[in-house]
């Protein structure tokens, strides 16, 4: 009797589209949130370049997190690995709103564009930099899907139709 395999894996390189935010769950644990944005060309019929930008929203957690804030700022090049999440939150009027976002596993600064890393300060202030002392300890406990974490915040609607710029 064999059992079918799985694979839930994302690997991506593109440039962060805002700068990395931390957060901490009541039961300690990191949460560090940005986004990527990857390109990708091609030529029309008509023998045109088109680019298309796609964006997509991240999360990494505990250690990852710390490192995330202390290394990272918008625009710079960061090869990132992970898998994909889908979240269902209620928005205030009781619709359902759709999001997917990548949790990661690992990640590799490319080109840090001359830039600093945003750090603890401005993380998790919103701050445009950190000072340099900023410094946290790191968690010991680990993720649960029983942490509670802060409300995402409401995003666009995913009813809209698919178009054909959508599959490039």
């Amino acid at each position: 009797m064999s059992k079918s395999r799985s694979l839930n894996k994302v690997m991506l390189i593109g440039n962060l589209t805002r700068d990395p935010v931390l957060r901490e769950t009541s039961g300690g644990v990191m949460i560090a949130s940005f986004g990527i944005a990857t390109n990708t060309s091609w030529k029309d019929k008509n023998g045109e370049f088109k680019e298309k930008a796609e964006y997509h929203n991240l999360v990494a957690f505990n250690k990852l997190a710390e490192i995330c804030v202390q290394v990272l700022a918008q625009s710079m090049l960061v090869y990132v690995e992970g898998e994909l999440r889908n979240k269902v939150i209620e928005d205030a009027d009781g619709r359902k709103q759709y999001r997917t976002e990548i949790k990661l596993n690992d990640m590799f600064l490319l080109d840090s564009k001359g830039k600093r890393g945003v750090g603890f300060e401005g993380a998790a202030n919103g701050d445009d930099r950190a000072s340099e002392d900023g410094q946290t300890e790191s968690p010991s406990e680990e993720y649960s899907e029983d942490s509670q974490i802060e409300p995402a915040q409401p995003i666009a609607s995913a009813d809209e139709d698919l178009k054909s710029e959508d599959l490039f």
